[in-house]
């Protein structure tokens, strides 16, 4: 007699976990259509593989973004490199192919009251045009306060009568070098200038506004340059004796303004949730266009027959 009692009870206990399952499937928003009851059409099975081909693009195009890193800039006020030391390197490269290396010099002024004639150190002056001009490359530093640098005869032991300051500038750059595809600023904004068709005695004013720039990759490295933006004049200047002693003025100042460029991936969330926008969205679109045409193909069908009033 206990053990009928016992199978009693198991065969409650299950019944009454099958009625528990029972109240669960109430719950079931995606309610299953049997399949006797759908009808397949050649419009829904043109508009399934367009669905399914437009899925498979926008997937690859967002694969392709989240692959991808992104360039983000922001503007801020601040100095970003504060363990300079206060200075910016410089790397200048100029021909004159009208004056001899003897009488090429590099004159550093600022604010400071730093005021160099005839800089030599990391300096180099290569002959052009058998001797009669003058490749100048020179790296150096400056400091970040106004002030300006020239290519002058100012450093030479005897002054020429008539100096030819044409000129052609190959570099201009201040601070580290980036190479990087999609950032495009004017890092070596006078490169190519070229002066060769402009009066021999005149002097050139080089006016720049430099910009701080920040460039920080994936992996939080940062690396400091500077962008710049010139405009330029002509003219004839002459000393107190009445010479005309022409010179190529470089003269500086800095902004404010630093522009921070910062690497970055798009995060794994945002990755898919666009996917299943993607999806979910062109599901839908899919499948009302698909009724509709299915509902005006059967309207026009009735109207065929004749059954339509």
């Amino acid at each position: 007699m206990f053990s009928g009692q016992l199978e009693n009870r198991k065969w409650i206990v299950c019944f009454g976990n099958i009625a528990d399952l029972l109240r669960t499937r109430q719950f079931d928003i995606y309610r299953k259509v049997p399949k006797d009851l759908t009808q397949p059409t050649y419009t829904g099975a043109i508009i399934s593989v367009c669905c399914c081909l437009f899925i498979l693009f926008l997937f690859l195009s967002e694969l392709t973004g989240f692959i991808a890193t992104e360039i983000v800039n922001e503007l801020y006020v601040d100095d970003p490199d504060k363990d300079s030391g206060g200075k910016i390197e410089v790397n200048l490269n100029i021909s004159l192919p009208n004056l001899h290396c003897e009488l090429v010099g590099l004159d550093i002024q600022d604010e400071m009251g730093r005021h160099e004639v005839g800089h030599i150190d990391n300096s180099m002056k290569i002959p052009l045009n058998n001797g009669d001009g003058c490749r100048f490359e020179g790296h150096f530093s400056i400091n970040k306060v106004p002030g300006n640098f020239h290519v002058s005869t100012h450093s030479a032991t005897a002054q020429p009568q008539n100096p030819d300051m044409t000129h052609v500038i190959h570099k201009l750059s201040f601070g580290d070098k980036l190479q990087v595809h999609n950032v495009h600023g004017a890092f070596n904004a006078l490169e190519g200038a070229d002066k060769l068709s402009s009066n021999p005695l005149a002097s050139h004013d080089y006016i720049l506004k430099i910009v701080p720039t920040v460039y920080e990759d994936m992996s939080g490295k940062q690396r400091y340059s500077y962008q710049y933006t010139v405009a330029n004049k002509e003219y004839v200047a002459y000393s107190h004796t009445g010479r005309i002693i022409p010179a190529i003025w470089f003269r500086y100042d800095l902004s404010p303004i630093t522009v921070k460029y910062t690497e970055r991936r798009q995060p794994l969330y945002r990755f898919i949730t666009s996917i299943c926008a993607i999806i979910g969205g062109t599901f839908t679109v899919a499948g009302i266009l698909d009724s509709c045409i299915f509902t005006a193909s059967e309207a026009w069908k009735k109207i065929q027959l004749g059954k339509m009033q």
